[in-house]
């Protein structure tokens, strides 16, 4: 009766053909780490054509308005304001993707051994986010300013301002900064986009039978108090105020959890 024998291979030393001297490598940057997950999302089918979709009915729907629309109402704002919609749905789902990606496709085992800092991989998809929301925002706004001066409205530049500009922006980045924070507390992307979608929803119908409360709900509801973001006449203190309570209650707070989620869970 023989026993098997198993060898066990030396150590690669220094000069050796297969060594490798990692003792001089460099964590990778931060702007690296935001231009890889900005590539993922066209590595998939599923992230190239949102991409491409969110371009496409950008242009479409300011096409469909200048098309049909009353010439009278065909003013910069107004085709800022119909891109908002499509991209305002689109966006926070491309956010959830970015957040779930490494979860949904079994990718987080490579990912977070080649930056094990799960925190860093984490504030670089929200940048991430952050960088397609200013990019969408980029394109409708080129497609409105080439189509403001074709429609022929009567004063088509009232009320353009760079606050609201910058209001207009903001609420493009709180839907997506709001998806992102589903998809990091629930790591899932089917779960995530039905609760992003569902929750506004439930609030709205609540909102809509509960009428007497319906002020009141202004202080949960981040949907309908976000929206006033687009009112070219500005917003009050307690309109902010409305929006940063609902921040603090449908991101932050899912945010922090998904932060804390995505440090502890155990990558399989």
């Amino acid at each position: 009766m023989s026993a098997g024998t198993s060898t066990v291979a030396a150590p690669v030393a220094a000069g050796d053909p297969g060594y490798i001297d990692i003792s001089q490598s460099r964590r990778p940057s931060f702007a690296r780490l935001v231009g890889v997950e900005m590539r993922k999302m066209t590595d998939t089918r599923a992230g190239l054509w949102l991409l491409i979709t969110i371009g496409v009915v950008t242009v479409l729907v300011n096409t469909l308005f200048l098309i049909f629309g009353d010439s009278s109402e065909l003013t910069f704002l107004a085709f800022l304001q119909f891109s908002a919609m499509p991209q305002g749905m689109l966006l926070p789902v491309l956010a959830i993707l970015l957040v779930t990606q490494e979860w949904g496709q079994r990718t987080g085992l490579v990912t977070f051994s080649l930056v094990p800092h799960r925190g860093r991989v984490t504030v670089a998809k929200l940048a991430a986010a952050v960088l397609f929301v200013l990019a969408a925002f980029v394109v409708a706004f080129v497609v409105a300013l080439v189509l403001t001066p074709i429609a022929g409205a009567t004063d088509p530049w009232q009320d353009v301002t760079v606050a609201y500009l910058s209001r207009v922006v903001l609420a493009l980045l709180l839907g997506a900064v709001w998806g992102f924070a589903f998809g990091a507390a629930l790591l899932n992307s089917a779960f995530a986009i039905v609760a992003y979608f569902a929750v506004p929803t439930v609030i709205s119908i609540v909102t809509s039978i509960w009428a007497t409360m319906q002020d009141k709900l202004l202080w949960f509801d981040l949907q309908s108090s976000s929206s006033q973001l687009f009112n070219p006449d500005g917003m009050s203190g307690e309109q902010w105020a409305q929006v940063g309570t609902g921040v603090l209650i449908w991101i932050v707070l899912p945010l922090a959890i998904g932060v804390w989620r995505i440090t502890r869970t155990e990558i399989k």
